[in-house]
C-alpha cells in the first residue's frame, strides 16, 4: 500500500488531482473556522458546554465538522445538499417529467443536478433562518443562552447572516462538484469524510479523559472490529455468471466469452447512513422553529437522545429502508437484462429478457437484506455500548467510522483504477 501511495505521486496527472483535492479540503476546513458577523461565539461555546456533547447542537453538527458550533460561514455543511438530493430522488419516482429526465442520459442528469442545486439553496435559506432565530430564542436546546449581543438582532443583521450561510452552502456544493470533476473521488463524500474525521481526535481525547483508560481501550477495540467488519462486507459480492454466444461481426466469427456481473452485498455504500441521519435531522430542525413544549420534549428525549430505544429503532429501520431504496435506484435489473440481450449475453439456466431481470432482482433483494442489517448493526453497536458505559463525548461512533471507512475505500479504489491504467500496483492489490 505504501508503494502504491508513492507511485500515485509519480504520475503527474494523478499527482495534480490529489493536490487539487487537498487544496479544496483545506479551503473547506478554513471556512469551517471563520465565524459569521455579529454573533458572539463565546456565548455559543458556553451553550454547547452547558448542554453536553449529546444535545441538539452536537446532533446537527455531524456533517459540518464542528463548523455549526462555531457559527462559521460553512456552518450548515453539506446537509442542505444531501436533503435536496433525497427530495429529488423521491420526486423522480413520483413526477413523470423527472423520470423522463433520468432516462435521457447525461443531458437529463444535468437537468436533475441543476434542479437539485436550486432546491439546495432554498433549503439553505430556510435552515439558516431557522437557526438564526433559534440562537436568539434562548431556548432550552441552547441552555437558555442568546448568542446575539444586546441590540444586534435586527433585520439587516439577520439578512446578512442568512445570506452568508446560504452562500457558504452554495460554495460547498460547488467545491464538491469541483473535486468530482477535477480531483479524486466523489466530491461530496470527500467533504463529509474530512468533516467527520476532523472530530475523531477530539472525541477520542474526551473519552480518555472522562471514562478512563479501560473504557478507552474497549472503545478502540470496538472501533478496530468495526473497521475489519466494514472492509470485509464492502469487498463482499455475489458474482452472477454471464455467457456470451458466438456472433458474426462482418466476416469474422467471434468466440463466446464468459464473464460475471458483480453484485455487492452492500450495494448502497454509506449512502443509507447519510440519508438516515439527514431524515432524523428534520424533526430537530423543526423544533428550532416550532417551540411547543410537547414537541420539543419528544425531540429531546427520543430524537437527539441516542441512548433512547426509540432513536435506535427508528435509525436502524431508516438505514435498512434507504439501503433498499438506494440500491433500487443505483442498479436497474430491467436495463441490465436488456443490455445483456442486446449484446448476446445470458445467465446460464435463465432465459434472456424479463426472466433474467426477475432473477437479478431476486438475487439483489436477498443479498441486500444482510447488507442493510449489517449497516444498521454497525451504526448502532457503538451507540449501544457507549450508552451502557454512560459516555457522552463520542456521539457519532458508528456513523463516523462507517462514513470514514466507506469513503476511504471508494477513494482508494478510484486511485487503484488510475494506477492500474498506468501499469502500477493498486492499493488493494
Amino acid at each position: 500500500m505504501l508503494r502504491a501511495f508513492v507511485n500515485s505521486f509519480k504520475v503527474p496527472d494523478l499527482r495534480n488531482k490529489i493536490f487539487f483535492t487537498l487544496f479544496i479540503i483545506a479551503i473547506y476546513r478554513l471556512g469551517s473556522h471563520v465565524p459569521v458577523p455579529v454573533v458572539d461565539i463565546n456565548r455559543l461555546t458556553e451553550a454547547l458546554n452547558a448542554q453536553g456533547q449529546q444535545g441538539f447542537l452536537a446532533f446537527i453538527d455531524l456533517f459540518s465538522g464542528g463548523a455549526l458550533t462555531r457559527m462559521a460561514v460553512f456552518g450548515l455543511g453539506i446537509m442542505p445538499y444531501i436533503t435536496a438530493s433525497i427530495i429529488m430522488q423521491l420526486l423522480t419516482v413520483v413526477i413523470p417529467k423527472l423520470e423522463q429526465w433520468q432516462k435521457q442520459g447525461e443531458q437529463g442528469t444535468k437537468k436533475i443536478n441543476q434542479a437539485t442545486r436550486y432546491v439546495t439553496v432554498v433549503l439553505a435559506l430556510l435552515q439558516s433562518t431557522g437557526l438564526v432565530f433559534l440562537f436568539h430564542s434562548g431556548s432550552s436546546q441552547l441552555a437558555g443562552v442568546d448568542i446575539f449581543p444586546p441590540g444586534t438582532f435586527t433585520a439587516p443583521n439577520i439578512a446578512l447572516i442568512v445570506l452568508v450561510m446560504t452562500a457558504g452552502t452554495a460554495m460547498i456544493m460547488w467545491m464538491g462538484e469541483l473535486i468530482t470533476q477535477r480531483g479524486i473521488g466523489n466530491g461530496m463524500s470527500i467533504l463529509i469524510f474530512s468533516s467527520v474525521i476532523s472530530r475523531l481526535p477530539q472525541e477520542g481525547r474526551a473519552i480518555y479523559q472522562t471514562a478512563g483508560t479501560a473504557k478507552f481501550v474497549v472503545v478502540l477495540l470496538i472501533g478496530l472490529a468495526i473497521v475489519v467488519a466494514v472492509i470485509f462486507i464492502e469487498q463482499g459480492q455475489r458474482r452472477i455468471p454471464v455467457q456470451y454466444a458466438k456472433r458474426v461481426v462482418g466476416r469474422r466469427m467471434t468466440t463466446g466469452t464468459s464473464t460475471y456481473i458483480p453484485l455487492k452485498v452492500n450495494q448502497a455504500g454509506v449512502i443509507p447512513i447519510i440519508f438516515a441521519s439527514s431524515i432524523l435531522y428534520f424533526p430537530t430542525l423543526l423544533a428550532s422553529v416550532y417551540h411547543a413544549t410537547w414537541f420539543q420534549d419528544i425531540v429531546n428525549n427520543y430524537i437527539t437522545n441516542q441512548a433512547s430505544l426509540v432513536y435506535m429503532a427508528v435509525y436502524g429501520l431508516l438505514v435498512v429502508f434507504f439501503a433498499y431504496f438506494y440500491t433500487a435506484i443505483a442498479f436497474n435489473p430491467v436495463d441490465t437484462a436488456d443490455n445483456l440481450r442486446k449484446y448476446g449475453g445470458f445467465v446460464p439456466g435463465i432465459r434472456p429478457g424479463p426472466p433474467t431481470a426477475d432473477y437479478l432482482s431476486y438475487v439483489l433483494t436477498r443479498i441486500t437484506l444482510p447488507g442493510s442489517i449489517f449497516l444498521a448493526a454497525v451504526a448502532l453497536l457503538p451507540t449501544i455500548v457507549l450508552a451502557l458505559y454512560t459516555i457522552r463525548q463520542f456521539p457519532f461512533g458508528g456513523t463516523s467510522l462507517l462514513i470514514t471507512i466507506g469513503v476511504a475505500l471508494e477513494t482508494m479504489k478510484q486511485l487503484e483504477s488510475q494506477l492500474l491504467m498506468r501499469h502500477y500496483e493498486g492499493f488493494l492489490s
